[in-house]
This record gives structure tokens, sequence and C-alpha cells, in this order.
């Protein structure tokens, strides 16, 4: 019996992440207050912070230290109102990104997420380069100054693409290209896959294994 059960959570578990995913993209789609927004640069001057954009080659340094960044950012006792603004922003497009989930939003340049993965990666920077500028802040010197070593070390952190030049603000998030899709290969099959869990793990929901009354039923 105790294994069943945990073999139900995880199963619940799974699901429950799949079902976050599709609603987070029905919120995206829905057009909500949350839905993807371009701004006027004067609305953008006006009400939100200018992030300066990464090179691709960058983008993966900051992504192996994002957690590290975050967890800077929540450890704040102080709470500092950029930083909390910059905060907001990089958490608030992650999750508008699936967290990163989709096969080539990182290093796809074709990527219907890579332009939303630019925008939270460069806001990850920006975030950590304020924090070190702070006071007193001597662990996110200590992190900057090693992303900095590994983007001198790292040969590929000078390659560009069509989203390098682009600068993001806290006004403005991102959401994905969602209606490239259908012509991203990857991006199609990972949503095409999760359709498809998710019928499933509905189908078998329905199921429901014979008692003892449709049993003694069947025999008589």
């Amino acid at each position: 019996m105790s294994v069943r059960i945990a073999i139900d959570d995880k199963a619940l578990g799974r699901r429950g992440a799949l079902l976050a995913a599709l609603w987070a993209i029905c919120v995206v789609l829905s057009g909500s207050a949350f839905a993807h927004q371009r701004s006027t640069p004067e609305t953008l001057l006006a009400d939100g912070i200018s992030i300066p954009n990464l090179s691709h080659g960058q983008m993966g340094v900051i992504a192996g230290n994002l957690s590290a960044i975050l967890a800077l950012a929540e450890q704040d006792v102080r709470p500092d109102p950029i930083a909390q603004r910059l905060h907001s922003f990089v958490n608030l497009q992650y999750f508008f990104c699936m967290r990163g989930l989709v096969p080539g939003s990182l290093t796809d340049e074709a990527s219907p997420f890579n332009e939303c993965t630019h925008a939270y990666l460069a806001g990850a920077r920006a975030l950590l380069v304020h924090l070190k500028s702070l006071p007193g802040r001597q662990a996110a010197v200590d992190l900057a100054g090693g992303i900095e070593l590994q983007m001198l070390a790292n040969s590929t952190s000078l390659i560009l693409c069509q989203y390098s030049d682009e600068r993001f603000n806290t006004a403005a998030v991102l959401s994905p290209h969602w209606s490239d899709i259908p012509s991203h290969p990857p991006s199609l099959a990972a949503f095409g896959g999760t359709t498809l869990v998710l019928v499933a793990c509905g189908w078998l929901m329905t199921r429901r294994p014979a008692g003892p009354d449709s049993r003694d039923s069947e025999l008589a």
C-alpha cells in the first residue's frame, strides 16, 4: 500500500507541473495584465529600469549561475528598491519563458524562447551588478568576479545573435514567440509530448479498477 501511494504522489506531482506550465501558456495567450507588452521608449524610461543585453555566448555563463544570483537577492535582509524591481522582473520573465525548460531556449537563436531567455538572463546579470554596487555585499562581489573569470575563459562569450543588441526594461515583460512554435521542431515536439502525457494521464484517471461488487456481478 505504501509503495502505491508514493507512486501516485509522484504522478500527481508530474501532472501538476505540466498543468502549471499549460496554465502559464493560457495566461499569456489570454492577453492578461501580464501578457507580452511592447511599450513606447518614453514609457519605458519613465516607468522601468533599463537593462543592458548580453551576448549569445555570455548567456550560458549567466544561466549556470542563475540560481546563485537569485539566492543572493533572496537572502538580502535589507531590501533595496532597485534590486527588488530587478529581482521581480527576472522571476516573472523566467516564469513566462517556461523556466528555460523548452529545448533550445538557451542555445538556439531560432527558438521561439530565445528572446525571452535573453531577457531574464540579462536581468539576472543587471541584478548581480546592482547587488555588487551596494555596500556590504561581499558575496555579490565574489560571485561577480567568478562570473567575469568564467566569461573570459569562455571562448564563445563574444558570439552575437539577432537579440544581442536588444535592450530590455523592467516595465516590459516578454512572452515567447508562440506563433513560431509550429516552425521550430524542438519546441513543437516538447509541447506535443506534453499534450500527449496530459491526455494519457487524463485517460488513466478516468479508469477505475473493478471493485468487489463488480467482480461479484460478473461471476453471477
